[in-house]
């Protein structure tokens, strides 16, 4: 509704009773136009005195005027005061609302002409200028206290400003003081590391002396040194060839025994014989077969038969010969295997391990006479070890010397 009196054309209360309620209420009227976004930060009697004039050119807006008034129905009403009632009247404009506007400034036009109002004005307006001086007074102690308040904190910030001044002096002082003590101790660091570099100098050049000569005297040294090395292990050599070749030459037996082991004998009542010191285990054969320059004679066909009888002939011979590798190997012992084939002519070639040879019998000879010729061809003293069950052959090798063992002892340790 458009219609009614202007803001302009209404008595200067209603006019200002106007203003003043839209001012209260401008903090929270949505949308605001930016020429009130300023005002509405002023203290409320600042707005409607200050701003008064922007408020009336926006209330001329009937969207503005509208939102106005919803924000001032929302505050408090005075009670039995017609201006107050015109005011939000003429903003809110409701049914009939021009009607209720009109007879407020008719009474206020009354009001003017009666003898006594003015009388009544300037008792309100002595009210207004007392309220006004009264709040200016405690605006005027609370920017004192504020004025105050400022002072003293300004003179704390003073206060602090000369104090972190002083600790800035005395930091630069240390600073400076700092830079002076790092610089001399760079300076006489730099110095003893050229004294320190003059001096590895020096004594690199007398050590690469001392190690040049100390070369020189060891090459001397050495070449005196392998001379006679030399000389001493070739006189050796010779010595130990001319007595193996002696001992060969003159068949030397080994000696056995010790020079009491007679008259030990003699005293336990029994004469001294001659000990083959057959070996009695897997273990102890091991032993024996380690022995300097030891030689092992072996019943072939004995032994197969006794560890793999349900094999074939030529399954038991490859077996065996596989066998005895790691045995030979660890104990360097010289070794034959011999197997019979007199009364065959199949002599079939096996791969044979170092150190080990396999021979047959010839037609008509029997392994165990291949054997014993095999024993009367060693020299006296050697070890020779043979491996049969056949205690015919057994008991005919160890009168020449040889020592004997089961073939039980020899499976077991090649199996271990």
């Amino acid at each position: 509704m458009s219609g009614g009196p202007a803001l302009e054309e209404l008595p200067e209360r209603v006019r200002l009773r106007i203003l003043s309620l839209v001012a209260d209420a401008l903090p929270v009227i949505t949308p605001l136009p930016p020429t009130l976004r300023k005002v509405s930060a002023f203290a409320p009697p600042r707005r409607a005195r200050l701003g008064g004039a922007a408020i009336a050119t926006a209330l001329a807006d009937d969207d503005f005027r509208r939102h106005a008034a919803t924000q001032v129905a929302a505050s408090p009403v005075v009670p039995d005061d017609p201006v107050d009632t015109a005011g939000r009247a003429w903003l809110g404009r409701p049914d009939g609302w021009e009607e209720t506007v009109a007879d407020t400034v008719l009474r206020l036009e009354q009001q003017d002409a009666s003898p006594g109002h003015e009388a009544e004005q300037v008792e309100r307006l002595s009210a207004q200028v007392a309220s006004l001086q009264d709040d200016l007074h405690a605006r005027r102690v609370e920017h004192k206290a504020r004025l105050d308040e400022a002072k003293a904190a300004n003179s704390t910030l003073r206060r602090r400003l000369g104090e972190t001044r002083q600790a800035l002096r005395v930091a630069e002082q240390a600073r400076a003081a700092a830079e002076a003590a790092l610089d001399e101790a760079v300076r006489s660091a730099e110095s003893a590391v050229r004294a320190a570099e003059a001096e590895s100098r020096r004594l690199r050049v007398q050590l690469e002396a001392a190690s040049a000569e100390l070369a020189s005297s060891r090459q001397g040294t050495k070449s005196d040194k392998d001379s006679a090395t030399l000389r001493a292990r070739l006189l050796l050599d010779t010595l130990v060839d001319a007595a193996s070749g002696l001992r060969r030459e003159l068949a030397i037996p080994s000696v056995e025994g010790a020079p009491g082991s007679a008259i030990e004998a003699e005293l336990a009542g029994q004469h001294a014989i001659r000990s083959t010191s057959a070996p009695s285990g897997p273990a102890a054969l091991e032993q024996v077969l380690m022995l300097p320059h030891s030689r092992l004679l072996i019943d072939g066909y004995n032994v197969t038969k006794t560890a793999w009888e349900s094999a074939t002939l030529e399954s038991q011979r490859s077996r065996l010969v596989a066998a005895l590798a790691p045995l030979v190997a660890r104990t360097g012992a010289e070794t034959t295997v011999v197997f019979d084939a007199a009364s065959s002519t199949n002599r079939p070639v096996l791969p044979t391990p170092r150190g080990v040879k396999v021979v047959y019998s010839p037609p008509g000879v029997i392994a165990d006479d291949v054997i014993r010729r095999l024993v009367a061809a060693e020299p006296t003293g050697r070890v020779v070890v043979v491996v049969t069950n056949d205690q015919e052959l057994a008991s005919s090798v160890r009168r020449e010397g040889a020592r004997t063992v089961g073939s039980e002892s020899l499976v077991a340790l090649v199996s271990s």
